[in-house]
């Protein structure tokens, strides 16, 4: 059986993944689409400014015409470069992978996520603009766990 980080690294092999470092000078040069597809919640919280939220569930109609979900700037940029961004680089993975199965043929991955972005050095901002303090991202993105959401233990 496949767990979650088997069908990343799967599909992974098929996308093209960039730093953070990366992402930082492509903004120099040019404005490429940048793809947050967290959940809403999520991207509230905080994003990179100039970020577009298409939540993964959503993803396949966004890219196309003619659905509630559309988004017409994704529906028109097949040949666009666009960075698909998530919390830590293994959901955007799998939506870039969809998006490249959709025809979209210059869809990156930001790899390491926001996580990364944040401990970059990068700024985030919430949804009313307002720019996010290192010390919220901070703690924002540290693991948090309950204890019934960690693998049960093999017994001996």
């Amino acid at each position: 059986m496949k767990k979650f980080n088997d069908l990343v690294d799967e599909c992974s092999h098929e996308v093209t993944e960039i730093f953070p470092w990366d992402l930082e000078e492509t903004l120099q040069e040019r404005t490429p689409i940048l793809l947050d597809i967290r959940e809403p919640y999520e991207y509230n919280a905080m994003h990179i400014d100039g970020s577009i939220n298409v939540p993964r569930g959503v993803l396949e109609s966004a890219c196309e015409y003619d659905y509630e979900e559309t988004v017409p700037e994704l529906a028109s940029g097949r040949d666009k470069e666009i960075v698909v961004i998530c919390r830590s680089g293994k959901r955007s993975v799998l939506a870039a992978y969809t998006m490249k199965q959709l025809g979209f043929v210059n869809a990156l991955s930001l790899k390491t996520g926001l996580r990364g972005w944040s401990e970059y050095e990068q700024p985030l901002v919430k949804s009313n603009g307002e720019r996010v303090d290192e010390d919220s991202a901070d703690a924002y993105f540290a693991p948090r766990l309950r204890p019934e959401q960690k693998a049960p233990r093999q017994e001996k």
